[in-house]
């Protein structure tokens, strides 16, 4: 790789060099002025968005970065790679408003810059994960979200659950990584490559069938599965969904799950493709049953998910195991093995990112007055707390799936493509879920409206911020289940991935 080539690549990467460059500003913002920490939120927000904008000039763009060897690169630079950079950085400015606004994040102002500074890391692995083209680049960009998340987890050292869910992610993402890391090294063992084209290209020709090369899928799945949260590779979710907080539970759910759903459609799509037929199905590799795999992991995720969470009690508890619930819904898009179930993927994963976060914020905002996250304290919420409220009401609407909302849209196209597919009893399996999780998204609804109020008065500080993002959370959950042509279109257009 000459000097030319090198600096024509670092083209490429311009979103994540300003993502670095804003981390290394925050943190020498916060060590030469400790008096104005107020500023370093603004600062990350300025860096977010510069981000943001050239992420948006980068569609379109279909290359490949960083090559090496015959052919080979560490990064794809395509429109793939750039709308799960969209949904994480979007999820990420709003996270920054989420921590202006959470009482539990106001208390460790001393400790801000290195919060932001994690963040930012965070954002960083993240987008080097979704564009990764190497196993080896996976890793190390999993490590890089993984480490930052830990610490994130347990931000709060006054909170003992805080503390609790910090080791417990600690200890079952170190679990997860050593399993993932051990597979790769077989799966380089076998082909003597770490790069995903090539790989697909000598498991073409090679006569790889037998157990210890399945165990090595099995095991890089496992590492991907825990950042997914499905199962049974979901345990820490819970936990860490209540023990963290807030702003870091709501991203948890939507941009590490983006990114560990990206890296695996990239996964499967590159490694194991060998053609895309005319009705834009998916010919993979026959050394591994992806789509039994990937449909027995959806029905038993989604299906533990609702069932569990008819039992909770704890609101952030419920909503860690919808997002594994909807883990299982999204899998099944992929299990799809098409364009169009793709399509309904990354379909799912714009609307879930408005419903999701809305949710979650009004749940901080509440939690900060009331200081509990219980749902039997949500009791006549609906009359002290209206708007609020009714907009609760309408994310949990739409998590539900139910007209009118945008999470309608999300799940027809869902349907759509199990059925185009001829998955006709996966896709029943997957409505009598949405039916499941019809009563525990009621239930807090009937508390909300249907049981006697406190009578206390409740108001919500910072208003005017915290309305203002409510509205602009909700506003596209209400259009796009209306007029979702926008999106259906950005969907069909992200799914070229470079290197098949």
């Amino acid at each position: 790789m000459n000097i030319d080539n090198f600096l024509s690549d670092l083209n490429l990467i311009y979103p994540e060099i300003i993502l670095t460059t804003t981390l290394i500003i925050v943190l020498l913002f916060d060590l030469i002025f400790q008096s104005k920490k107020y500023l370093l939120p603004i600062l990350t927000l300025l860096g977010l968005l510069f981000t943001l904008f050239y992420v948006i000039l980068k569609f379109g763009l279909n290359e490949f970065a960083f090559i090496y060897g015959s052919n080979n690169s560490l990064l794809s630079i395509d429109d793939f790679s750039n709308f799960f950079k969209l949904i994480i950085i979007i999820s990420s400015i709003i996270i920054v408003i989420f921590s202006i606004l959470s009482n539990e994040i106001k208390i460790t102002i001393a400790r801000h810059g290195e919060y932001y500074s994690l963040l930012i890391g965070m954002i960083i692995g993240m987008f080097f994960l979704v564009s990764a083209n190497d196993l080896i680049v996976i890793y190390i960009s999993m490590e890089i979200l993984s480490l930052s998340s830990y610490v994130l987890a347990g931000f709060v050292k006054t909170s003992l659950r805080n503390s609790e869910a910090s080791l417990k992610y600690v200890i079952y993402g170190g679990v997860s990584s050593g399993i993932m890391l051990f597979g790769i090294s077989l799966l380089y063992g076998f082909t003597g490559s770490t790069n995903l084209v090539e790989i697909n290209s000598i498991l073409k020709i090679s006569s790889i069938s037998n157990l210890t090369f399945i165990l090595s899928i099995l095991m890089i799945l496992a590492g991907i599965g825990f950042k997914i949260s499905i199962v049974p590779f979901h345990f820490w979710t819970p936990d860490v969904y209540e023990g963290a907080p807030l702003p870091i539970t709501a991203y948890l759910s939507i941009a590490s799950k983006a990114a560990g759903f990206a890296i695996l459609v990239r996964f499967i799509k590159v490694v194991f493709i060998t053609d895309v037929s005319n009705n834009e199905y998916w010919t993979l590799i026959n050394l591994f049953n992806w789509q039994d795999i990937l449909v027995i992991f959806s029905i038993i995720t989604m299906t533990l998910g609702n069932l569990s969470a008819l039992w909770q009690d704890n609101l952030k508890r419920l909503l860690a195991y919808s997002s594994i619930a909807h883990a299982g819904y999204i899998l099944l898009g992929i299990a799809v093995l098409s364009n169009q179930g793709l399509t309904a993927v990354l379909i799912y994963f714009i609307i879930y990112l408005f419903m999701n976060l809305g949710a979650f914020l009004i749940v901080m905002l509440i939690a900060n007055e009331i200081n509990s996250e219980e749902i039997d304290d949500y009791k006549g919420l609906g009359y002290s707390l209206p708007f609020l409220s009714s907009l609760l009401t309408i994310f949990l609407i739409s998590l539900i799936g139910l007209p009118p909302t945008a999470g309608f849209i999300a799940k027809l196209y869902l349907f759509i493509a199990l059925v185009d597919a001829k998955m006709i009893i996966v896709a029943v399996i997957a409505l009598l879920n949405t039916v499941i999780s019809l009563y525990y998204y009621v239930r807090v609804l009937k508390n909300l409206y249907l049981s006697k109020p406190s009578g206390k008065i409740i108001e919500i500080k910072n208003s005017s911020l915290a309305h203002s993002l409510v509205l602009i959370l909700v506003i596209p959950v209400l259009i796009f289940g209306i007029y979702f042509s926008p999106i259906v279109n950005l969907a069909k257009y992200s799914i070229k991935i470079l290197g098949i």
